[in-house]
């Protein structure tokens, strides 16, 4: 009789590690913490729930173009060339009298995300604009998961971080 509940506890405990083993397995993407989706829909998703004043709205709608960042273009936009990513773009001004930047970066997997987002920081020019800058206050730079965030701007980047910020809740 003994034997037989051995055997029996034995089976269950085999099969409860399997079944927590298969449920993290099939936990899908998002199992570490990653966002979902195309880095423009991310891009969208912040956009349209960000609390930002009406006239920085209408300047994202009518002012900003969204650039995908190749590894040659990684110093303008990111500080420095060499940076590893999967993905990443840009959404600029093409004209405009005051500096914006919103970067997404999507990092390999693997990569060391806490080194790249400190080269970003420290590397990163925001005065890169001819005629204008953003003070270096106002450079943020974030993950969640394997998605980088840069976002310089004198005027509503916090509100934007907060967004970003919000995306992992959902």
């Amino acid at each position: 009789m003994k034997k037989l509940h051995l055997i029996v506890l034995t089976l269950i405990i085999v099969f409860s590690f399997t079944a927590c083993q298969s449920e993290g397995a099939d936990a899908g993407p998002n199992n570490n913490n990653n966002l979902d989706g195309s880095l423009e829909s991310i891009l969208e998703k912040i956009y349209e729930t960000a609390d930002i004043e009406d006239s920085f709205r209408d300047f994202i709608k009518n002012g900003l173009q969204t650039t995908e960042i190749k590894s040659d273009d990684a110093a303008y936009f990111l500080g420095k060339n060499g940076i590893e990513f999967e993905s990443a773009i840009a959404s600029e001004p093409l004209m405009s009298s005051s500096a914006y930047s919103l970067c997404l970066v999507r990092v390999k997997e693997g990569a060391d995300i806490e080194k790249i987002k400190t080269e970003i920081k420290e590397n990163v020019d925001p005065r890169k604009w001819i005629c204008v800058g953003v003070d270096p206050s106002n450079v943020i730079v974030d993950n969640i998961g394997d998605v980088i965030v840069l976002i310089m701007s004198d005027n509503e980047g916090s509100a934007l971080h907060d967004a970003f910020l919000k995306l992992k809740e959902k």
